[in-house]
C-alpha cells in the first residue's frame, strides 16, 4: 500500500458520478493531477524564458522582466511542490482510514493495523496489544522481530515498561526510548476514554531513521481509527456467533 495508488485509478478515468458523489480520494487525485499539469506548464514556460533570455541579451530592460518571470516560477514550482505533497499526505491517510473501516472481521482488522505500521511507519519491530474484556488481561496478539524486552514472546503484558503504562493509562502518545524502556513509541487505541489496547513500536527498518511530525498525524489516526474499527468488530463478531446459536437453537425446536 503506497500512497493511496493501489486504491484508485488514474484520475483522468475517474467516472463524472464518483466526482458527483463528493468521493474524497477521487478529489485528491484530480488535485494531483491538476498539480502535474501545472507543473508541466511551468517546465514549458521555463524552457520559453531561457529562449527569449538568449534573443534578448543585450536588451536589459527585457532581461529584468524575464528575470522577474523566471523568479516567479521558481516560487510556484516550489509552492506546487508543497502543494503535491500534502496531497500525498492526505491520500495516506485518507487510505489507511478507509482500510480500517472496509472490514468488520477482526482478523482483516489486525492484518491492516500491521500493514499501515509496515508500509506507512516503516516499522520493523512491534507488538499489538489488545485487552480481553472477559479476563480483564491485556493480550499480545501479535509479535513482529526478536523485541528485547521482558515481555517479549509473552502471551499477555503484565505491565512494568513505564513508557507503555503511561500510555495506556492517560491515552496519550508515548515516545522513546528512555533509560528503562526501547519503546520507540507506545500508541494507545482508544475509544472516547476506553482504552483497547496499544501499538509498541520499538524499531523502525533501516531506511527510517526516525519518526517525524507526519508520522504522529498517522500514529494519532490510527490510535482512534484502529481503537473503533476493533471496537466495531468485536461487537459485530459477539452479535454474529449469537445469531448462529439462535439460528442452530431454532434448527433444533423445529426438528423435535
Amino acid at each position: 500500500m503506497k500512497d493511496g495508488d493501489a486504491m484508485a485509478e488514474d484520475p483522468r478515468t475517474c467516472s463524472r458520478t464518483a466526482e458527483d458523489n463528493g468521493d474524497p480520494l477521487v478529489t485528491l487525485m484530480r488535485a494531483r493531477q491538476l498539480i502535474h499539469d501545472a507543473q508541466s506548464a511551468i517546465e514549458e514556460v521555463s524552457k520559453s524564458v531561457v529562449q527569449q533570455r538568449s534573443a534578448s541579451a543585450e536588451i536589459p530592460e527585457r532581461q529584468l522582466r524575464l528575470a522577474k518571470a523566471e523568479t516567479e516560477r521558481e516560487e510556484l514550482a516550489t509552492r506546487l511542490s508543497e502543494v503535491e505533497h500534502q496531497v500525498g499526505r492526505l491520500m495516506t491517510l485518507y487510505v489507511a482510514t478507509y482500510q480500517l473501516h472496509a472490514t468488520l472481521d477482526p482478523a482483516d482488522v489486525q492484518s491492516t493495523i500491521v500493514d499501515i505500521a509496515v508500509n506507512l511507519l516503516g516499522a520493523e519491530q512491534f507488538a499489538l496489544f489488545l485487552r480481553d474484556e472477559d479476563a480483564n488481561t491485556l493480550e499480545i496478539r501479535l509479535q513482529e522481530g526478536p523485541i528485547d524486552a521482558p515481555w517479549s514472546g509473552a502471551k499477555t503484558y503484565a505491565g512494568g515498561d513505564l513508557l507503555i503504562d503511561a500510555s495506556l493509562l492517560d491515552g496519550m502518545l508515548r515516545f522513546g526510548p528512555t533509560e528503562n524502556s526501547p519503546v520507540l513509541v507506545s500508541v494507545p487505541l482508544r475509544v472516547q476514554d476506553v482504552t483497547v489496547g496499544a501499538l509498541v513500536i520499538t524499531k523502525l527498518l533501516e531506511h527510517k531513521s526516525k519518526l517525524d511530525e507526519e508520522d504522529r498525524e498517522l500514529l494519532d489516526l490510527l490510535g482512534a481509527h484502529a481503537a473503533s474499527a476493533l471496537f466495531a468488530s468485536r461487537v459485530y463478531s459477539r452479535a454474529a456467533r449469537k445469531l448462529r446459536t439462535l439460528e442452530g437453537l431454532i434448527k433444533l425446536v423445529r426438528k423435535s
